[in-house]
């Protein structure tokens, strides 16, 4: 089994607005139209961390004809390793072999993307698997279960990524062609400019 986890329990500060809640053309949120894309690819259990206005990103949800488990991150303040933490502390069990980590502000992601790290990651074990497209990586991350424990003991002040930084091969680079793997959107211009990507 290989779990998603998405990342939506910051503050949103730079957006001024949860990020989650934000719409898309076509009627979904941020939030649904990550979970509506891992469904696609066939990935059923999707856990959401949530910390910061929870409420507005589970009313975001919640309006959706989709399924997911929203975990509640007390910590949120402490940064996004906090979340993550919480988020393995759901799906760390026994038949996991990996998991999807992505955050919330990458909502236009392909399924067909998060199928080839899946399928990348199935082909190779590579502990970690990730999109990437020249220098650039995006998302989903997919992290091996072995690499939760290092995670587990990673310094708060620099996250996973010193984790995933020293596990990143070659086997596990994906080349996608797909923009919303390496789209953010952290303000209301970058925002803006998600609204006018092809979606």
């Amino acid at each position: 089994m290989i779990p998603a986890i998405v990342l939506a329990a910051g503050k949103s500060s730079r957006m001024g607005r949860p990020k989650a809640a934000l719409s898309l053309p076509g009627g979904d949120t941020f939030i649904t139209r990550i979970v509506r894309t891992f469904k696609a690819a066939s990935v059923d259990d999707v856990i959401v961390v949530v910390g910061h206005d929870a409420t507005a990103v589970v009313d975001a949800f919640a309006a959706s004809d989709l399924e997911a488990r929203f975990v509640d991150n007390p910590d949120y303040e402490q940064g996004q390793l906090s979340s993550l933490l919480a988020g393995l502390g759901v799906v760390d069990r026994p038949g996991v072999v990996a998991a999807l980590v992505t955050l919330v502000d990458v909502p236009l992601v392909s399924a067909e993307t998060v199928r080839a790290v899946v399928d990348r990651y199935r082909a190779t074990r590579a502990p970690i698997v990730r999109p990437v497209r020249g220098s650039q990586h995006g998302h989903p991350v997919l992290i091996d279960r072995s690499l939760f424990e290092a995670i587990r003991r990673a310094d708060p002040a620099i996250g996973a990524k010193a984790v995933i930084r020293a596990n990143v091969s070659q086997a596990g680079d994906v080349a996608v062609d797909d923009d919303g793997a390496f789209a953010d959107a952290d303000t209301p211009e970058e925002y803006e400019r998600l609204l006018d990507r092809p979606s």
